[in-house]
């Protein structure tokens, strides 16, 4: 007889990333437990070596360095700090160097406060994606002044979701990798026979997990910018934690949230930041290579669909 891959299926829990992270893997070919624990391996290896949350890790060695010398750093974490640097420096609304202005700000943690334009202003000198200096043959990074700090925040779940893939792929194993929220689904759905997934678009209003509306996708990733679970309240106005690299302030925006549907989570998380910062769809957007569509939540709750 043959079995339903939909109840064969192991579920793993974790902490790590700053998130409560969920991994789901269908199929009946491949030893689950061993796979689980390699996965979450590979999560805690990354969040070594990318945090900033900590005082050692490879970035945390180049923001000691700023303004001093240039750090020397491992290919992956080289590879995906150019990508950082790179996307950065296209001025779209991503920026890899914003920690001094968003700290200045702190929303969503304890002594969060609306600053002075004055000290915005002093802290924006320091978030210039200009002033990286990569050096691809020695895979060396340098801040060049004292103050600023790189980090990955931004983009990093997505790109760890992707070496996950990497890794159920070489196994031949499918399934859900749950990074806090940032959703890459592996293989075909087992579920139905056309082997799209459902995916929900959280309702900006109410509790996390009661959605708005659902899609139906192939294999991809899907990651949401939104201003709803982060936010300061200040003489009755209200500022999400998502600042502008170009002002310094919270962008201005009647967009509520965004979902963003791509072929690799890391795209999905940068071109989340795109799309929230434009405010709107852009024309043949999702003619990019790798994006699939997209869900715009506005904050009077209407919803626009690209390529859907």
């Amino acid at each position: 007889m043959v079995e339903d891959l939909a109840k064969k299926q192991i579920v793993g829990q974790h902490h790590a990333l700053g998130t409560s992270i969920t991994l789901q893997i269908f199929g009946r070919t491949i030893d689950y437990d061993h796979l689980m624990e390699k996965s979450f391996d590979l999560i805690d290896r990354y969040e070594d070596v990318l945090t900033v949350n900590r005082e050692v890790s490879e970035v945390m060695n180049i923001n000691h360095a700023a303004g001093i010398h240039k750090v020397q750093v491992s290919r992956g974490v080289y590879s995906l700090v150019k990508l950082a640097v790179e996307e950065s420096r296209k001025n779209y609304g991503f920026n890899a160097l914003i920690g001094p202005v968003v700290k200045l700000w702190h929303i969503g943690f304890k002594g969060a406060h609306v600053p002075t334009d004055e000290q915005i202003q002093e802290k924006m000198k320091l978030i210039d994606p200009e002033n990286v200096e990569l050096n691809d043959h020695d895979q060396t990074v340098y801040l060049t002044k004292k103050g600023m700090e790189l980090d990955l925040g931004g983009i990093a779940k997505g790109w760890i979701a992707d070496r996950i893939k990497d890794l159920w792929e070489a196994y031949g194993a499918g399934g859900i990798i749950n990074l806090g929220g940032n959703i890459l689904l592996v293989g075909d759905s087992p579920k139905r026979e056309n082997g799209q997934w459902t995916i929900g678009v959280q309702d900006p209003k109410e509790t996390r997990g009661d959605n708005i509306t659902t899609v139906m996708v192939p294999e991809c990733s899907a990651v949401t910018s939104g201003t709803y679970e982060r936010y300061l309240v200040v003489d009755g106005k209200k500022y999400h934690h998502l600042i502008d690299p170009r002002t310094g302030y919270p962008v201005q925006t009647d967009l509520a949230g965004v979902t963003t549907f791509t072929k690799y989570s890391v795209d999905a998380e940068l071109e989340c930041k795109r799309l929230f910062f434009a405010g709107h769809p852009l024309e043949d957007w999702h003619k990019r290579p790798g994006c699939l569509g997209a869900v715009f939540v506005y904050n009077d709750e209407h919803v626009e669909y690209d390529n859907f």
